[in-house]
Order: structure tokens, then sequence, then C-alpha cells
């Protein structure tokens, strides 16, 4: 007896909501979905963890595929539970992320909800996994046999420009289990990889090594400093905050040749900047 093929999945599923992160499996999957006819409408949740990028994928991919998608947005740190980093995180988060988009899902008329995970993650292992089961998310890319490499192939047959993009985490885990998330991290965080993409990295990570203390510190502007974003202007950290740049092997004697100027523009978030010589694989 042959497995489950999309086509299949999409005949006994013809209306179907989909959890969007604009990333390469799930942007694969409203593709798919739309070829085999189904009526599909995709959600995509704005919170403090995702980058801005992340939503300016979405909707180009939405455009470019005439896509059906609606935005929502999640206050995640209104959460006392996430805001507080425990080692389960991210399963109280994506609890919280699939609900509102289940119930928006229900509310639109789209019984079923499914997802993107696909069958290189690991059921035992993914954070966030235990959410998608308690609240009955459908992951046809799994459930299919699809692995993150067929993914790509696919996706790059069909002129989708996700089917090269990196692997993304959420700016979240940037910030070590145990140590409170607040806004002002995530945003630090944002902007550090922001400049870092600017100079043409790929699939790198700015991790925050906190040191303790929430106030002023040694080395610390007297009276604090601020600095502008696009969304306002809010105050520096404290400098005992260590950023750890984690990156592939073939980007290191960038980072090396240009580290003065890394150096200027990180440290107006970061006490100190370090390289991690385990490099990204």
């Amino acid at each position: 007896m042959r497995g489950m093929n999309l086509k299949d999945f999409f005949y006994e599923n013809p209306k179907i909501a989909l959890a969007f992160s604009g990333g390469v499996d799930s942007a694969y999957l409203l593709y798919a979905a739309m070829e085999n006819g189904a009526q599909v409408r995709a959600y995509y949740v704005k919170s403090a963890f995702q980058p801005r990028f992340e939503q300016e994928d979405a909707r180009r991919l939405a455009r470019e595929l005439d896509a059906d998608m609606r935005e929502l947005e999640a206050d995640v740190l209104a959460s006392s539970v996430i805001a507080a980093n425990p080692a389960d995180r991210c399963y109280h988060c994506k609890r919280l992320i699939f609900a509102a988009i289940a119930g928006a899902a229900a509310a639109d008329g789209f019984p079923i909800l499914m997802d993107g995970t696909n069958a290189s993650d690991d059921a035992g292992d993914r954070p966030g996994m235990r959410a998608l089961r308690e609240l009955s998310v459908r992951s046809p890319l799994r459930e299919c046999g699809l692995t993150k490499t067929m993914i790509r192939q696919l996706s790059k047959e069909a002129g989708l420009f996700t089917w090269d993009k990196p692997a993304y985490a959420c700016l979240a885990t940037r910030i070590p289990a145990g140590t409170e998330i607040t806004e002002e991290k995530l945003q630090k965080t944002e902007e550090a990889e922001k400049y870092l993409s600017s100079l043409g990295l790929a699939d790198f990570r700015v991790r925050m090594i906190p040191a303790g203390g929430g106030q002023d510190g040694p080395g610390a502007p007297a009276g604090g400093a601020s600095w502008g974003t696009e969304s306002g202007v809010y105050r520096k950290t404290p400098a005992e905050d260590t950023a750890r740049l984690q990156v592939r092997e073939g980007d290191i004697p960038l980072l090396l040749a240009r580290r003065q100027e890394i150096l200027t523009e990180l440290k107006k978030y970061y006490g100190a900047v370090l390289l991690d010589l385990e490099v990204r694989k």
C-alpha cells in the first residue's frame, strides 16, 4: 500500500488553514495546497519573537502566489510563563500562537489547521511538538514523508524564492533558558542580526550571554544611553550582557576583516562581543 502524498491529503482536506511563517516549509505547503486545488487560508502571527523580515517574506510570498493570507497579533510577553523563559518555553509559546490561529480559522470557517513540520523534524526532540499534538494540528509534509532536502528541491522547481532560505529560529532562542525575556533584549538581538545580515552573512546567530543584574553596571554610560530604531527609542541594556556570534566557517574571514566596525556597531547593544569557534554546520 503506497503512502499518502500531498495530492491525496488535499483531496481529503479541501478546506484548510495554514500556520504560515514565511519559511521554507510553510511556503512550499501553501504553494502545494493551491496547486492541488485546496481552499487554503494562511495565517501569519506577528509577535515580539518574530523579526520584521519574516513578516515581509510572508507578505511577499502571499503576493507572488496570490494567496489568501490573514495577519494576527499575539502578545507573547503578556504571558508570565513565556516571559520567564523556562526550558519548555517553546511549548507554551506554540500553544498560545496555534490556539490563536485555530480560533481565528474556526471563526473563518476553516475546521482544520496544518503546519510546516516536515519528515526531517524529530517529533521527540523538536520544541513545541507537544502543543501541535494537543491542538490536533496536521503536518502533511511530515505525514507524506517529505524531508527538508526534498522540500528545498521542490520549492526550487516551483520557483519559490524561499527555496534556499536559511533555517531560522525565533528571537527568543537567542536568550538562554532561565533568563527573563524582555522586549528590549529581543529588539537589540534583532538590530544586531539585521546589521550582520547587511554585511552579507547568512545562517548565523547572535546569542546573548547574561551576566546577571538588571541595573546599569560597570562600563555602562552614566545615566544610561539610548538609541533609535524604526519602531522607537529604547534604553541601552547593561554592559554586562555579552554577544556570542555563531557563524558558518566560511564567514569567519569576513568577520575578522571587518572586526573593528562590527565591534563598534554591536557594542551599542552589548558590553562584549565574542566569536564562537564551534561553527554552525
